[in-house]
């Protein structure tokens, strides 16, 4: 499967929006928006980070968009994010996608924060170089609860 990032396209927000409001994908992100069904927010965060120094990349899978991948945040500070389709876990695209944002973003370091229990993300990160620096507790707004959270930070 090929996977490669290209600038985010309006259209490719719907698909954003729809693939961010399932529930199982949400559960295990944790550290949400408010209210993920908020179509208005939503759009108003993605206007935000395109027109912002953010590094804003959309995933596509064999052509298909499939998620996307960021890096923001204040110099040395900056944190990596990303977001794949349930459909397409397991399959490698997440960490394909994470390393190629990587070598378009050569400042380092970054940080990267994931759900502690988020096996799959922090095997991603870890693949791609990130290592544990600390762990904290965080409101995780799809869990409606205190978890713990896992920083890890990427050196040049």
């Amino acid at each position: 499967m090929e996977v490669v990032l290209r600038p985010v396209h309006d259209s490719d927000l719907p698909v954003f929006f729809r693939q961010m409001n399932d529930p199982e994908s949400l559960d295990l992100a944790a550290f949400t928006a408010k209210d993920p069904a908020d179509r208005a927010a939503f759009d108003a965060h993605w206007a935000r980070i395109r027109s912002s120094s953010d590094v804003a990349r959309t995933v596509l899978a064999d052509g298909d968009v499939v998620g996307h991948a960021a890096v923001y945040g204040v110099p040395g500070e900056r944190e990596v994010t990303y977001w794949v389709d349930r459909a397409y876990w397991g399959k490698g695209i997440a960490t394909a996608a994470l390393r190629a944002l990587l070598a378009e973003v050569p400042e380092r370091p970054l940080y990267a924060r994931a759900a502690s229990d988020n096996a799959g993300s922090l095997r991603v990160l870890e693949k791609c170089g990130f290592r544990v620096v600390a762990t904290a507790r965080g409101y995780a707004r799809a869990r409606d609860a205190e978890i713990d959270e896992t920083v890890l930070r990427l050196e040049g």
